[in-house]
C-alpha cells in the first residue's frame, strides 16, 4: 500500500503564522476602533434620544453583572461607563460615539442595570417600559450585548429581555451574551455555564468574558466591529 504524500513541514509553518497575523490585525483594528469611544448624550426617555442613523449597539444586563466594567475594558478606558455606588439608581440611556479621526461610524448605548431590589417598584416599572420601547422600536439598533454573571445564570428578568428582542433577532438583530467575571469560574464550570447559556440564548452568540484576565475581550471587540461594519469588514476604520 502506498502512503499518500505528506505536505512538507514548511507548509504548516507558513500557513499558521499567516492566519494568526490576519486575526491579530482584525483584533487590532477592532480594539483601536472601540478605543475611540466618547460620550455623546444622556437621556431618561426614548423620545429624548437623538434619531441617529448610525448603527447602534446596546449593552444591557442586571445590576452588578459587570456591565460598566466590561464596556470600559472593551474601550480600554477607565471611566467611560460610570458605575453608580448605588446600583439601579442611574436611570438614563447613555450614548457613546465610536469612530476613527473623530468621524463617528457607530454608537454604543449603555442601558442602566435592571433588577436591583432597593429601587422603588414605580421606578422599576417606568424603566422597564423605557427599555422595552428602546429595544423594540429604536430603528438604528443593530446589536444587543447582554451581560450575565455566570455564577447566577440567566435570570427571569434576562429571559423577559430575550423575549422582548426575539422578534427583532429573527429579523436580523445581532445578539451576544457575555458571561462576565469568568475568572471566578473553574474551567469545567466555565464550560458548563457556556452550554447552559447557549441553550437559553436561543440563537445568540455566547462568550466567556473576564475584565480582570482580558478573557474574551479580543473576540467580543472583533464581533462588535463586524456588527457595525457589515459591508466593510475588510476596511480598516
Amino acid at each position: 500500500m502506498t502512503t499518500p504524500p505528506r505536505k512538507p513541514a514548511s507548509y504548516a509553518r507558513r500557513s499558521a503564522p499567516a492566519t494568526d497575523a490576519a486575526t491579530a490585525e482584525r483584533v487590532r483594528i477592532a480594539r483601536g476602533w472601540l478605543h475611540t469611544a466618547h460620550f455623546l448624550t444622556s437621556a431618561p426617555q426614548l423620545e429624548h434620544l437623538p434619531p441617529f442613523t448610525l448603527p447602534e449597539i446596546a449593552f444591557v444586563g442586571r445590576s452588578n453583572a459587570g456591565k460598566s466594567t466590561a464596556i470600559n475594558t472593551l474601550t480600554q478606558q477607565t471611566r467611560l461607563a460610570f458605575a453608580s455606588k448605588t446600583p439601579g439608581r442611574t436611570q438614563h440611556i447613555n450614548l457613546f460615539g465610536v469612530g476613527k479621526q473623530k468621524l463617528d461610524d457607530a454608537v454604543l448605548a449603555d442601558l442602566p442595570g435592571y433588577g436591583y431590589a432597593a429601587v422603588p417598584k414605580e421606578a422599576k416599572l417606568r424603566w422597564q417600559r423605557v427599555m422595552g420601547n428602546y429595544l423594540m422600536t429604536r430603528e438604528n439598533l443593530r446589536g444587543v450585548v447582554l451581560m450575565c454573571d455566570p455564577r447566577h445564570g440567566l435570570t427571569e428578568l434576562d429571559d423577559i429581555l430575550l423575549d422582548v428582542i426575539r422578534p427583532r433577532v429573527e429579523q436580523g438583530l445581532k445578539f451576544l451574551v457575555l458571561l462576565t467575571k469568568a475568572d471566578k469560574l473553574t474551567r469545567s464550570d466555565g464550560a458548563k455555564a457556556l452550554s447552559i447559556a447557549r441553550l437559553q440564548a436561543g440563537g445568540g452568540e455566547v462568550k466567556l468574558f473576564s475584565a480582570l484576565k482580558l478573557q474574551g475581550v479580543d473576540e467580543a471587540a472583533e464581533l462588535l466591529w463586524h456588527w457595525a461594519h457589515p459591508h466593510d469588514e475588510e476596511t480598516e476604520p
